[in-house]
């Protein structure tokens, strides 16, 4: 299936590295600045906070600057319009994007994308931000702790690709099957005059959305990036790849992903993997590096059980496999840095093809998030020494699993985790759960 995927070529020096979350802040800022016809921003949401309003304050400058630059920013629809998890009252980003926009003399688009007509169904989680014929690829998106702007980091890949096709490309699928969507709305609409989509566009949205593609002059030789979207678990091409290159890789998977919850599908791929004597390595964040992790001296909230509920599916995977572990076929690394949380997602396979993308590998993000990824097939290994370099600093802060039983049990959780734990268990409610988390 992937020697026969289409890709846009690339040259050698079309690709570079940023490696680090203060590299992306300062990256995007220059190019934004320095833009000249068109400025694209996808990201689940760009947070009220400083780093937040420094990127908003750059593309507001560079409206301000050339009237004529195309700058669309967009977020997800329900993401935008509430505050962050615990806190009450009417709030949301999107009180920022409507007096940003009220104050300027031109005004860009911020639109919001109802993938779903609730959050926990479904989110837009499509990742790029593509700045003229340049595409910023992260699984990021946009605040304080994502740019380092302060003390604490969320660690991701950083790739920049030159390549007007590709930008050309995903700039058309945005326009295609999102701004010109009556279900996406603007996020700066006047309050007295808002109009919001209603269940039967978002409904029919969700529809459209499961067709969406990317358009491009392709070939199927040489160096080249395939970019790839999917939604649903039917024709979802972005899911198909991932299987793809466990199912034909010839010698060894690098593997990245925050939360460990893979689908059945690819638990079985892994599992075929290493008993046909390949190698595996899977980075995964320790439960102290995960975005919902609460300090046992902090107050609790259910929110709170999550890391430790992945926790429980890496340690059912690690048992399963404990032979592999052992004869150093299977090698999983748990990434801990201080106070600061993981959230790296991806796949190489034999070092020639590598998956980049914001997907988690979790049945969530491959049923119900709009998603999308860029698989780069390094045919020449131009960039074989590159992306080496790039996985020995993703496991400068690891530490290898030689055993299953390293990792906790329930016993050895906070009584408020055991609480919530068990009482899931007693209500027979793993399936259901397994399958938005």
């Amino acid at each position: 299936m992937l020697s026969q995927l289409g890709g846009i070529p690339l040259q050698s020096e079309s690709l570079q590295w940023l490696l680090t979350p203060k590299a992306l802040r300062a990256e995007l800022l220059k190019r934004i600045e320095s833009a000249t016809h068109s400025v694209y921003i996808a990201a689940l949401y760009l947070e009220d906070d400083e780093a937040g309003r420094e990127v908003l304050s750059a593309l507001m400058a560079a409206k301000q600057r050339n009237p004529e630059i195309d700058i669309k920013v967009l977020v997800d629809f329900h993401r935008a319009r509430r505050g962050l998890i615990g806190h009450k009252g009417d709030s949301g980003n999107y009180f920022m994007y409507r007096k940003v926009n009220e104050a300027a003399e031109h005004q860009i688009d911020i639109l919001g994308v109802p993938v779903k007509s609730r959050e926990f169904m479904g989110v837009l989680h499509l990742k790029g931000f593509i700045v003229d014929d340049a595409v910023i690829f992260s699984g990021a998106s946009l605040n304080n702790i994502y740019l380092h702007q302060n003390d604490k980091y969320r660690f991701d890949r950083y790739h920049v690709i030159e390549s007007a096709e590709l930008a050309r490309s995903m700039r058309e699928m945005i326009m295609t099957y999102l701004v010109n969507d009556v279900a996406v709305s603007s996020l700066t609409q006047p309050k007295d005059a808002e109009r919001l989509p209603t269940k039967v566009e978002v409904s029919s949205l969700k529809h459209r959305l499961s067709k969406a593609e990317y358009k491009f002059t392709s070939t199927k030789i040489g160096n080249r990036v395939t970019p790839l979207v999917g939604l649903g678990r039917k024709k979802n091409q972005l899911n198909k790849v991932v299987v793809a290159m466990v199912e034909e890789s010839e010698d060894a998977l690098f593997i990245c992903t925050p939360y460990f919850n893979p689908p059945y599908i690819l638990v079985r791929a892994l599992a075929k993997h290493l008993r046909n004597g390949k190698r595996i390595d899977i980075v995964v964040g320790d439960k102290t590096s995960n975005d919902f992790y609460i300090p046992p001296e902090e107050e609790f909230s259910t929110i709170g059980a999550l890391p430790y509920m992945y926790e429980q599916s890496l340690r059912k995977f690690a048992k399963r496999q404990q032979w592999a572990i052992e004869n150093g076929q299977l090698n999983i690394h748990l990434w801990k840095d201080g106070r600061n949380s993981y959230h790296l997602k991806g796949v190489s396979a034999d070092g020639k093809r590598h998956l980049i993308t914001g997907s988690n590998l979790n049945p969530r993000a491959w049923a119900l998030d709009l998603e999308n990824g860029l698989l780069i097939q390094d045919d020449n290994e131009s960039w074989k020494q590159k992306f080496e370099e790039e996985q020995a600093h993703i496991l400068e802060h690891t530490e290898r699993l030689y055993h299953y039983s390293q990792i906790e049990t329930l016993h050895n959780y906070p009584a408020p985790v055991r609480k919530i734990m068990k009482r899931i268990k007693r209500l027979k409610a793993d399936f259901l759960l397994r399958r938005i988390l």
